[in-house]
């Protein structure tokens, strides 16, 4: 009985600390989302920063690869930017190219569903009036949406901005907070302990060097499929297609409805849809049973059901900037999980690996 109470205490505590675990991650997305980013990102070009600094100080290496990586940021945001503009100017164009579609749409269902007519009937002024209560009488925010916008996109330029520097004193001070981890440890394990960071700042690096690689073969892959398919600015749609694949499972999706609006909304053909549609199949089948076991392989030793997990709660917690970093971030945690004797079966439950025939 004892036992019993014993169990059902601990289980009460573990869902409890979990829950409040997870809440304050939560809660502390605004000072941990650029703190944790930051700290991939120094991993990604610790190699790169190691080897300038041994032709230049730490300093100026770490500053020159800081300021890489915001450029790189930078060049991805315009693009994303510049797609977006794109779309903007060609709705008009699909609008009026899609309207024979949805007109047969429509009759399609009148036909065969118990719809009618008057149900699918859209009145454009009665949408538009919902949008205009929004916008004051002068074509305006109101003050406090203004307000609570400046607000947001200021938080959000703090934030970016804020990354890059925390990636200059994670590559210019790593050394010390190096040796507080190793202080931390009693002396007969400082041993173990320099081994587990080493391993695992490599695991960061390595998966990102393989999804740019990967990325690369994408670029081509979509570019090939997309513009034998006639779809509009497809270089550029590539790009972006591929450079979104970082997101797992969303970021394909997304490339997808990209790659649709730029080619079968602007043009209304089947064609350019089947083609797109067959681009994104071919590609994402090569990616999933081809690419990514080679060119990534076992960069990462995490089970395919741990990174599905993983993906799911890092959108759950910090959204699409949590689904990114959630896969180097379980990596490394399996690599400390597997290092500490009293935790090593979490570590093996994570892994891909069959410890059983060691």
């Amino acid at each position: 009985m004892a036992k019993a109470k014993n169990l059902l205490l601990y289980i009460t505590l573990v869902i409890l600390g979990t829950y409040f675990l997870f809440l304050g991650l939560t809660k502390a997305q605004a000072f941990l989302g650029p703190f944790v980013t930051a700290i991939i990102l120094s991993l990604l070009v610790f190699p790169l920063s190691g080897w300038m600094e041994k032709r230049i100080s730490r300093s100026a290496a770490s500053l020159i690869n800081a300021f890489f990586l915001f450029l790189v940021s930078l060049a991805f945001l315009g693009l994303l930017s510049y797609q977006l503009e794109s779309f903007v100017e060609k709705w008009p164009e699909i609008k009026e190219t899609m309207k024979p579609k949805l007109e047969q749409v429509k009759q399609f269902a009148v036909k065969n569903t118990p719809l009618n007519a008057e149900d699918l009937n859209f009145n454009d002024s009665k949408s538009s009036s919902t949008v205009v209560p929004a916008v004051g009488s002068s074509g305006q925010l109101p003050e406090k949406k203004a307000a609570s916008l400046l607000t947001t996109i200021s938080g959000a330029i703090g934030n970016f901005l804020l990354t890059f520097i925390y990636v200059f004193f994670f590559l210019n001070y790593r050394q010390k907070f190096k040796n507080f981890l190793l202080h931390v440890f009693p002396d007969e394990k400082r041993e173990k302990v320099n081994s587990v960071i080493i391993k695992s700042a490599k695991v960061a690096p390595q998966y990102l060097i393989g999804r740019l690689l990967l990325i690369a073969f994408l670029i081509v892959l979509y570019a090939v499929g997309l513009g034998i398919s006639g779809v509009n600015n497809f270089i550029l749609v590539s790009i972006v297609a591929a450079i979104l694949s970082l997101i797992p499972y969303l970021g394909n999706i997304i490339g997808l409805a990209m790659a649709m609006a730029f080619g079968y909304l602007t043009s209304g053909e089947i064609g350019v849809l089947i083609g797109v549609i067959i681009t994104f199949s071919v590609a994402q089948f090569l990616e999933s049973y081809v690419l990514e076991p080679y060119v990534v392989g076992d960069r990462v030793d995490l089970h395919p059901f741990v990174v599905i997990i993983a993906v799911v709660i890092g959108n759950l917690v910090w959204g699409i900037i949590g689904m990114i970093l959630a896969i180097p971030i379980v990596g490394i945690l399996a690599v400390i999980l597997l290092h500490i004797e009293a935790l090593r079966p979490y570590g093996i439950l994570m892994s891909k690996r069959k410890f059983s025939e060691e």
